[in-house]
């Protein structure tokens, strides 16, 4: 019965004016027997909306949102056939067609003074994705457009019925509101689904490493840049499709599992991570290519592939692989899944040790990692193109140099910045800055209190804790307080602060959890951390209420000079064993530059 009603309403709201037309006219039916059967139908399809949401045991927004419209028409109609009753005029049931289309103005009209606005309520219940996503203020932003533009067919078309029912005849009236009324709504869907279809192909979108495809983003769209941005010099979608396929040819040349790769230039190191991973390779990244190191991880079952001029005989120049070969097109377009779970990445790092170690990690942590990032930040990147003065190689400039602008679709500079005068460079449009505590440091000693010329720049650091003097002159020099991370290649990111916003207190991310331990140090549990007990930092800390903290020093004999950890006992052991002093103590001095003493 409920589904005959539902039917019946929307075949009469369709042919309401025809109906009219032909019992009045044709038929010559009296108004008031018209107006009596009016009524009986708007009674009857109240009681059946009634009786649904009453068998309706989980009231939720969708069917709330169902069953709002159908009965504000069936009232609408009600009213409007007992004025028809008691007046004897027939006015009153033409004038149904423009309160409809006044309260449909009204509905819509009122969600742009208090939103969200209908049209996107109607699109996050459909696709529950949308919240939270990069998309949504950019679907939010169209949803008031098109709500607008309803707002103007329902007062057009509304006016148009009033003219229709006082200044002409029925069989006029009859024609627009049962039929050219309905067109023009029909148009308008169309109009819109089409616009909406172009306008969705330009919303930002998420394509992390492990998921891309082929047709991800259009051929042209810019990767990579060098230099500035406006120098057009440019990397695109295209040449990284082509170029990963030229590695991927090297690779399967090659039966070894293990990779070690090291490259300077941004763009040969993605396109050679992305190919190895497609390879399923284990990745070794380091950012040491000393001799003696390289020895000690590269065995005859490790393959060496770099950009940089070695000793080794047996690495593999990646300039020399994009040289060499040449995928047909169907290889071009060819991207072999990446299982996120299962990929093997290899950092080196000093640890809490102060020896070299390597730590495994996988993709499907990386972009866990990276997704806070993009939900916090992500408008900030979109909007900017990318700079970094870090390696790639650390987990801070892998993360926020490859990562980030890679899925975020963030043209990035081809080569690091490794000269603070290179700043100046950017005055040609608005930058996001990966910098360490260091190199901002190195800058405002640099240029003083001088600004740069720089476009509304974004900077965030890592790999040390920014002083309160060196925010404020990074703040006076760049025009940005630089926004911290707080995190190691163990735990990834942490927590973050702006000090111009939070002081000198860390705020946790949103999938972190952190405690104090028994020896007063800060532990953390994270989806990137693979140990359900979490992880034991060295870090002293004060965890206050509202669950930010302060950090209070090491516990342990391990410092950080330029992003670099040193065991100062194992400096120490170090000079004890030359023999050249009988005794020594080694602690960290704090000047423009920082020491050891």
């Amino acid at each position: 019965m409920k589904k005959f009603f539902k039917v019946l309403f929307s075949v009469l709201t369709v042919l309401y004016p025809v109906l009219v037309f032909t019992l009045l006219v044709v038929f010559k039916l009296p108004v008031r027997v018209l107006s009596l059967c009016a009524i009986v139908l708007a009674v009857a399809l109240l009681l059946s909306v009634a009786a649904a949401r009453s068998n309706r045991k989980e009231k939720d927004k969708n069917f709330a949102f169902a069953v709002i419209r159908p009965i504000i028409l069936s009232v609408l109609l009600l009213v409007a056939a007992l004025f028809c009753y008691f007046t004897n005029q027939s006015i009153f049931i033409k004038l149904y067609a423009v309160a409809i289309s006044l309260v449909m103005l009204i509905l819509f009209g009122i969600t742009l003074i208090f939103p969200p606005n209908i049209i996107y309520t109607i699109a996050t219940l459909m696709d529950k994705s949308i919240k939270g996503s990069i998309s949504q203020p950019y679907v939010e932003a169209y949803c008031k457009k098109v709500t607008i533009a309803w707002c103007i067919f329902f007062l057009v078309n509304g006016s148009i019925s009033v003219y229709t029912a006082f200044c002409s005849n029925d069989l006029v009236w009859s024609v627009y509101n049962g039929g050219i009324s309905y067109a023009l709504l029909g148009l308008m869907f169309l109009i819109e689904f089409n616009i909406r279809m172009k306008v969705s192909k330009n919303m930002p979108s998420v394509h992390t490493i492990s998921t891309f495809t082929a047709d991800s983003r259009p051929d042209n769209y810019m990767v990579c840049y060098e230099g500035i941005r406006s120098r057009g010099v440019v990397k695109t979608w295209y040449d990284f499709l082509t170029d990963c396929a030229k590695v991927r040819m090297c690779i399967e040349a090659h039966d070894k599992k293990d990779w070690i790769l090291h490259s300077e230039d941004y763009w040969y190191f993605l396109v050679t991570f992305v190919a190895l991973l497609q390879c399923k390779k284990t990745i070794h990244l380091t950012q040491n290519i000393a001799t003696s190191f390289i020895q000690e991880i590269k065995t005859q079952d490790v393959m060496f592939i770099t950009d940089q001029p070695v000793k080794d005989e047996t690495a593999i120049q990646i300039k020399e692989v994009l040289a060499k070969y040449t995928p047909v097109e169907q290889q071009i377009r060819m991207t072999p899944a990446i299982d996120a779970e299962t990929t093997d990445i290899r950092m080196y790092t000093s640890g809490s040790t102060g020896k070299p170690k390597a730590v495994r990690q996988r993709m499907k942590e990386f972009e866990l990692d990276n997704a806070f990032i993009i939900s916090k930040w992500g408008q900030e990147f979109l909007s900017r193109y990318l700079v970094t003065t870090v390696s790639q190689h650390h987990i801070y400039g892998f993360l926020f140099g490859i990562c980030l602008p890679f899925a975020l679709g963030v043209p990035f500079r081809r080569t690091r910045i490794t000269i603070p005068e290179e700043f100046e460079l950017l005055n040609d449009d608005k930058y996001m800055i990966i910098a360490t505590p260091a190199f901002l440091k190195r800058t405002v000693d640099t240029y003083g209190d001088e600004p740069l010329p720089l476009q509304n720049c974004f900077i965030f650091t890592s790999g040390g804790a920014v002083s309160e003097e060196l925010a404020k002159k990074v703040n006076a020099v760049f025009g940005f307080c630089p926004l911290e991370v707080y995190g190691s290649t163990e735990t990834s990111g942490i927590a973050y602060r702006q000090q111009s916003v939070n002081g000198l207190r860390w705020t946790p991310f949103d999938n972190a959890k952190i405690w104090k331990g028994d020896d007063e140090c800060l532990r953390i549990i994270s989806p990137y951390i693979k140990n359900p007990e979490g992880f034991a930092t060295a870090d002293l800390v004060t965890i206050f209420d509202d669950g930010t903290f302060l950090l209070r020093g090491r516990a342990d004999s391990i410092v950080k000079i330029e992003e670099k950890r040193i065991s100062l006992p194992e400096v120490e052991s170090r000079l004890l064993d030359s023999g050249l002093i009988a005794d020594v103590k080694v602690i960290a001095l704090e000047d423009r530059r920082q020491y050891l003493a």
